[in-house]
Parts: structure tokens; C-alpha cells; sequence
């Protein structure tokens, strides 16, 4: 028998318009997880949307035999920035495979270990910037670490510094957070509303993305170089079944994609130092951290290189734990494929939705499942390590979302996240500035710690 799917009661004619805060989605979709549990359902301006929570149904409309990513509400909206990109593209649109052939080669595991070198030392001179300051001064670690990650972003794939360390952040951080947040909020308003109220700043910060992207073309023509990174790849190489090459356009399209999907990882690692500093077993967690490093790396002198991070288990559980409890990417969009016809059973046909029916995994409740996650709020780096994680269902490793649409960049991602995560323990002390401060959260394609501040000093 069918069991109804959830929904909370809604208002004539605007549905569940005010269960979901658009200036905070993620957080509500939270709220409701919590509520409602595994799977549960909204409808907002006469469109029904699904939200699924839980590992094992997350696993099942992962399956791209009946299921594949759908492209539409906000990811249709920042199109206006990166019009048919890898993010961006829809599945009928060729221009995706094109894409995906030309730039993929440049991000196995061994491609990305190119970057390596760029990744350790931008993040020293941050670490160094934080010595500077003095022993126990302020700093916000979202903020310092967007820049670290524009500034790392545009140098490993685009050979371009900005110097954005230090001084004024660069434009495009808060471009792409306007832009990102608009795009959240424009398909819960009428079309009318959006273009009459607040087409304006979107269209500026649009600009603004797409300048970024025009002077790292612009610089690159300008300063040839041998670097045969991923910007050299998109202006040279062509795709190896059509011969199709990638046009100026098309190059700005996927320089600005880019850094919006890394923008996850700056969120990440300030999500990992506050749960390094509240977890009861902070000190123990720390204390083997540094341990493992010291023991492969060596003293503080040593240097880091890419061939110690496969010896680095703790650490890389660390990071993991993060990425399940922060959600820093927080969720993707699934739709049953075309060829679907009549209603779609979830578990077992415990769950049935329509054939057309949009799905939307909320992480921060997958990631929380306790048939999987014993003590699911529990930081604990042990579970993501050696056979309790490859036995972990795939489910419940989908933080760089799945299949043929999974984040191309996930292998650079999962380099820089280790590289900086150990910089940090290695070389500095983090003290909460406000010890009575709990976890608040917001973000658009992203989910980050809001109002956290950490004193830095180097470490004893």
C-alpha cells in the first residue's frame, strides 16, 4: 500500500511559500527534514517539488537507469552568467559532451597533481598573513578562505594571480554571492516581480563574474606561457570526436563556472575548524591529526608534498566527516528520465511521484541518516577511514553529487581541501572568539558557517 508522501499544510493559491525562506533555503529545507524525515514534498506557485533525506532513497533516484540530473529552477536562473556551461547545460544540449571531452582530461587525480605546488604555497602565504596579524587576533575563516580559494582557483587553471590574500577581496567573490543568491530566490517570485525589482543587481553581478573571466583570457593572451593548464585547454585543444573547438564565449562560460563550484570548499573548511574546536574529543581529534603529519611528514620544516597525502588517512578522514555533516554543496536536483511513463515507485512502491516530477536530495538529512550514521551528529574522522568507509552505501558519499553530472572538478576539490586542511593543523592554533557560539548556516549554491570567528596565533 502507498504511503502518502508529506507535506506541510499550505496557503490558497501560494502553497508552501512560507515554509521556505528564500533568503535561506538550505536551512529551511533543514528545518523540514527534521520535521518530516525521509522523504517529504512543498508546492510553491503551483509547482510540487519532492525533497528526499535519507541514504537508501537517495542511493535508489541516484540510479541513472531511471534517473538523471534535472536542470532547472535556480540552475536555469545563473545560465544568465554561464549560459550552457558543464553546471549549466541541459541534457538534450551536445555543447555538454563537447565540453566534458575537451576538459575532463585536465582533472583526473593526475592531472590536478599539477596544481599541487600552486595549492601549498598560496596557502602558506595565507598562514603567514594570519602570523602577521599577531598571536590571538580576529579573523573571520569564511572570508579568509574565499579568498584563498579565488586566489588559488585563478592561479592553478588560469596562471593568473590577483593578490586578493591581503587588501581589497576580489570583485568576483561577492558577485558570484549575489548572483548565486538571486538565482535561489528568482523561482519563488513572479517573473514580473523579478524583472521589475531585481534584474538590475543580477544583471551587474552577472557582468561582473563574466569581466573576471575576460581578463583571465585577456592576461593569458597577453602574457603567453608554457603552463599547459585548463585555461591553455580551453583556448587549444578540441574535442577528440567532433574536432569542435571551444569559442571565447564558451571559454568565459566555463572560466566563471569554475570558481562557482569551488566556492564549496572555503565553506568546508571553516565548517571543519568550528567542528575541530566544539567536538567534546576536540583535543584528542587535533592531537592525532598532528600526529599522523608529524609522523609522515616531519617537523615543522618539512615540506609537504603531493606524494605524502595518500599517508594521510586521519587527516583525509577529517575532511570527509566535514564534507557529511557540513553539506557545503548541499544538495542536487534528480528528475525520472524522459522516457518515464506513469507514476515513478520510490522503496519498493512504498512512494510513488509523477513521471515529470522534480526531486531535490537535501544532504544535510542524508548525511544524517541514522540507519547509517550511528550518533549522526557526532564528529567522528574514524567512520570515513579505511573499511567502515568503503563499506559506507554509495548513498551516502554523494557530496560532489552523481553519475555523468557529478562536479568535474572533485578530484582538485578533494586535493585542495586535504592540502589546506593539513596546512592549517600544522601550523596555527584556532581559539573560539564567542565559546557560547552554535553552528548558524546560509548559503545559496553552498552552505556556510555565518557569524563564526576564530582567534588565530601560530602554534605552540
Amino acid at each position: 500500500m502507498t504511503t502518502p508522501i508529506p507535506q506541510p499544510p499550505g496557503i490558497p493559491l501560494l502553497g508552501n511559500l512560507t515554509d521556505v525562506d528564500p533568503s535561506n533555503t538550505w536551512v529551511s529545507l533543514q528545518k523540514l527534514w527534521e520535521k518530516y524525515g525521509e522523504i517529504f514534498k512543498i508546492t510553491v506557485l503551483g509547482q510540487q517539488i519532492v525533497f528526499v533525506g535519507s541514504v537508501a532513497l537517495c542511493e535508489e533516484i541516484c540510479d541513472e537507469k531511471r534517473f538523471r540530473k534535472y536542470v532547472g529552477g535556480p540552475i536555469v536562473e545563473i545560465r544568465k552568467a554561464v549560459h550552457a556551461s558543464l553546471f549549466t547545460a541541459f541534457a538534450n544540449e551536445p555543447i555538454w559532451d563537447v565540453h566534458h571531452r575537451i576538459l575532463a582530461p585536465k582533472m583526473t587525480p593526475d592531472a590536478v597533481a599539477e596544481t599541487f605546488t600552486d595549492v601549498r604555497n598560496i596557502t602558506s602565504e595565507l598562514i603567514a598573513k594570519w602570523r602577521d596579524l599577531g598571536a590571538g587576533s580576529t579573523i573571520s575563516p569564511i572570508d579568509e578562505l574565499n579568498r584563498l580559494d579565488m586566489e588559488t582557483t585563478t592561479q592553478c587553471f588560469y596562471g593568473r594571480r590577483l593578490n586578493n590574500l591581503s587588501g581589497p577581496a576580489s570583485p568576483m567573490i561577492a558577485a558570484m554571492d549575489g548572483a548565486t543568491s538571486e538565482a535561489i530566490k528568482r523561482p519563488t517570485r513572479p517573473k514580473v516581480l523579478n524583472w521589475l525589482m531585481h534584474s538590475s543587481k543580477f544583471n551587474r553581478d552577472c557582468a561582473t563574474m563574466r569581466k573576471y573571466a575576460a581578463e583571465c583570457l585577456s592576461h593569458r593572451k597577453s602574457n603567453p606561457t608554457d603552463r599547459k593548464d585548463l585555461l591553455w585547454t580551453m583556448m587549444n585543444a578540441k574535442d577528440p570526436e567532433t574536432g569542435k573547438t571551444m569559442d571565447e564565449t564558451q571559454i568565459i562560460d566555463e572560466i566563471v563556472t569554475m570558481p562557482i563550484g569551488s566556492s564549496t570548499a572555503p565553506c568546508a573548511i571553516a565548517s571543519a575548524i568550528y567542528y575541530l574546536l566544539k567536538s567534546p574529543s576536540s583535543g584528542d581529534i587535533i592531537a592525532k591529526a598532528r600526529d599522523e603529519i608529524s609522523t609522515v611528514v616531519g617537523d615543522s620544516n618539512a615540506e609537504l608534498t603531493h606524494a605524502h597525502l595518500d599517508n594521510l588517512p586521519y587527516c583525509r578522514g577529517i575532511v570527509r566527516e566535514t564534507l557529511r555533516l557540513s553539506a557545503a554543496a548541499p544538495g542536487f536536483n534528480i528528475e525520472p528520465l524522459p522516457s518515464t511513463t506513469g507514476p515513478v515507485q520510490l522503496a519498493g512502491g512504498k512512494y510513488t511521484v509523477p513521471a515529470k516530477q522534480t526531486l531535490i536530495i537535501v544532504l544535510h538529512g542524508v548525511n544524517r541518516d541514522p540507519a547509517v550514521f550511528p550518533e549522526p551528529e557526532k564528529f567522528e574522522p574514524e567512520r570515513m577511514m579505511g573499511e567502515r568507509f568503503t563499506n559506507l552505501p554509495e548513498g551516502a558519499k554523494k557530496w560532489f553529487g552523481n553519475g555523468k553530472r557529478v562536479c568535474y572538478g572533485r578530484a582538485y576539490a578533494e586535493m585542495w581541501l586535504l592540502v589546506v586542511m593539513v596546512g592549517l593543523l600544522r601550523s596555527v592554533d584556532f581559539e573560539m572568539t564567542d565559546k557560547t557560539y552554535k553552528l548558524k548556516q546560509d548559503g545559496w549554491f553552498n552552505i556556510r558557517p555565518v557569524g563564526f570567528k576564530v582567534k588565530v596565533s601560530p602554534r605552540k
